[in-house]
């Protein structure tokens, strides 16, 4: 049976640790913090962890080794910010928890991201994985009809201490946002089928408040397979349903007040309605992201400017404020902001996809409908 902590009590124990052991084993980090916690913790919570931030907080003397970055007292040195300013968009380089620990209470209006749920998957090493086509444990399809399909994370691979790591982010993550957002802020939260339950209970019990989900119709790749190794054998089973929908987590900082108070302060509390006449919806059709946004941005996890564009308009209800994405990636969600004439601020931590934000919000903001979603025009 492994512990069922409560939220940062690993991540806590893990440091303190290391703090006074300076240099140990996965196994001997493992054993140490399962004898103070009085429990068995499970082996991938703790190296998910020391991966997921090394190098930030710990660097790997060797195989399997870790020792914290900081002096004895375990403070790791800041990083100097470095922001861009790409139209009506500020970019920002930095590690979004550290930033949204220092930003400026409630300055933030609405926040739209899709986060990194598989934690490990965009640590430093998988992500030089994938950038060098090896995959890791990144699932890379094979090219079909002349065309090369995007890498998929293998969330179905998660244990128990995975699970728990992914309920300890968000919860961190709920606990920061509710610090950084005003009242009446709109949270959306891009999530898929198998993680939802995780995503939804951690950032509710950081405080902030369920109010829906929406849906993206969309045809992804996930499931409808055969057993592997067997699909003769069982010809007619698929292991999992095709997915053929996205969800978002709907979440919100609690009201001060009615609605129409929160409107008239804070200039939040609603979603802004495409016409007069009709509200805003939680089921969005969608398309798969095109050749020309991933051409332009080609990062595993862009999501279409047709469909961001629409999620990001309805989140200041008023049309005011900034809207804030902490895991902006190639800045997708900063570019449908811009397109929306809407203030925006991203976070993001990799150098890489810093760059190729930097290249691809004024590109991707600059996208006529008809080149996102022919559809539409």
């Amino acid at each position: 049976m492994y512990l069922r902590a409560a939220p940062g009590i690993i991540r806590d124990s893990i440091i303190n640790y290391l703090t006074a052991a300076e240099n140990a084993s996965l196994a001997e980090i493992r054993e140490a913090i399962s004898a103070q916690l009085g429990n068995t913790v499970a082996a991938s919570s703790i190296r998910s962890y020391l991966n997921l931030n090394t190098p930030d907080i710990f660097e790997r003397t060797a195989r399997g080794q870790y020792r914290l970055r900081s002096p004895r007292n375990g403070a790791v040195k800041p990083a100097s910010v470095k922001e861009h300013l790409i139209g009506r968009a500020r970019l920002i380089e930095a590690n979004c928890f550290d930033w949204l620990r220092t930003c400026e209470p409630r300055s933030v209006h609405a926040v739209v991201t899709d986060p990194p749920y598989g934690l490990l998957e965009y640590s430093p090493i998988e992500q030089t994985k994938l950038r060098n086509g090896r995959g890791g444990v990144w699932r890379i399809p094979p090219s079909y009809d002349g065309h090369q399909r995007a890498p998929l994370p293998r969330f179905t691979v998660l244990d128990e201490g995975d699970r728990q790591l992914l309920h300890d982010f968000f919860f961190e993550f709920g606990h920061l946002i509710l610090r950084a957002t005003v009242p009446g802020a709109n949270i959306l939260v891009a999530s898929n089928p198998l993680l939802v339950h995780v995503v939804t209970g951690a950032t509710c019990s950081a405080g902030l408040e369920l109010r829906g989900q929406i849906i993206r119709l969309v045809m992804t790749m996930r499931g409808g397979d055969r057993p592997k190794n067997a699909h003769t054998e069982f010809s007619e089973v698929s292991v999992l349903p095709r997915s053929m929908f996205e969800p978002w987590v709907v979440l919100r900082h609690p009201l001060d007040g009615r609605v129409q108070d929160n409107l008239r302060r804070w200039n939040t509390g609603g979603f802004r309605r495409p016409s007069p006449t009709r509200p805003f919806g939680d089921v969005i059709h969608s398309q798969p992201t095109r050749k020309v946004e991933r051409k332009i941005a080609p990062h595993p996890s862009l999501k279409p400017q047709a469909f961001l564009r629409a999620i990001v308009r309805a989140s200041l209800p008023l049309g005011q404020g900034v809207i804030l994405d902490p895991f902006a990636g190639s800045g997708s969600t900063l570019a449908a902001a811009n397109a929306m004439g809407y203030q925006s601020i991203g976070i993001e931590k990799d150098p890489e996809y810093v760059k190729m934000a930097k290249g691809a919000i004024a590109k991707l903001g600059a996208l006529g409908i008809q080149e996102i979603d022919p559809v539409l025009a």
